[in-house]
């Protein structure tokens, strides 16, 4: 949970080092701009296939050259709403959120049944902190599609920043009900690495922690509930009592675990 976001803090590129980078070998190197590393789209390739091709750039992070063949195809497939959820993703990963913003708003305009694209600006909402009309992108895309673990986590991690943290609690269930994975995925993505104090990332811990005892998976809750103590917990003792811990409190590593009372870690 140390690693960042899902969604995706890129380095911003810019064309220059400043005078001071010469003169202090301490400086952070700035990355060079993103480059186009492909020839431009042909013009004899179908939609189809410039998609694909579009994909398999985005996968390899060529953003610029990704966001040129979906260009290209939706000039030969128009108002194709996938392709327009696809050029968003590419523009978020490179953080042009007004742009995101407006792929996805076409995308939901020519679909209005498509619901990765009302997400996917909901995540644009909640990058700009904006979480109550995150909230609402978010249980917009649950209304069309009530399957996906994706949704309720993003639900899940905006009540959190609003320090609404039963509705937090609730939203995570729900997306661990559906995919008892999905914390975990969206942790490497950058859920906790997005909170803004030891504080609030202690807390999402103890909270998941917390949900993954419930299900009985004791390894994950006994792994989260050790973070929550490093990041210095501060209502720690309350898994005694708590009814949420009450199966993992027989498990004899939660004893050890307690006993070791493992040491905040300063930021």
């Amino acid at each position: 949970m140390r690693s960042l976001s899902l969604f995706c803090f890129l380095t911003l590129a810019v064309l220059a080092v400043s005078p001071l980078q010469a003169q202090n070998s301490e400086m952070v190197q700035i990355s060079p701009p993103t480059m186009r590393r492909i020839e431009p789209p042909g013009r004899n390739a179908s939609a189809e296939e410039l998609e694909t091709q579009g994909d398999e750039l985005r996968v390899e992070k060529a953003y610029l050259d990704a966001l040129d063949y979906y260009r290209a195809a939706l000039l030969k497939r128009p108002n194709y709403a996938p392709l327009y959820n696809k050029a968003g993703i590419v523009e978020l990963l490179m953080q042009r959120y007004k742009e995101a913003a407006r792929d996805f708003s076409h995308a939901i305009h020519a679909d209005h049944k498509y619901a990765e694209p009302v997400n996917n600006l909901g995540v644009v909402e909640y990058e700009a902190k904006k979480y109550s009309k995150a909230i609402k992108q978010y249980e917009r895309a649950i209304r069309l599609r009530s399957d996906s673990g994706s949704f309720y986590a993003n639900l899940g991690a905006a009540y959190f920043s609003k320090k609404e943290f039963e509705l937090a609690s609730d939203s995570y269930a729900k997306a661990l009900q559906l995919d008892p994975d999905i914390l975990e995925r969206s942790s490497h993505n950058g859920i906790s690495a997005q909170l803004p104090s030891p504080e609030d990332r202690a807390r999402y811990d103890y909270i998941v922690a917390k949900l993954c005892a419930l299900r009985g998976d004791n390894d994950r809750s006994l792994q989260h509930l050790k973070r929550a103590m490093e990041e210095g917990y501060a209502g720690i003792n309350d898994v005694y009592k708590d009814p949420g811990f009450s199966s993992l409190r027989t498990d004899a590593r939660f004893a050890e675990l307690m006993a070791s009372r493992p040491p905040a870690i300063p930021e």
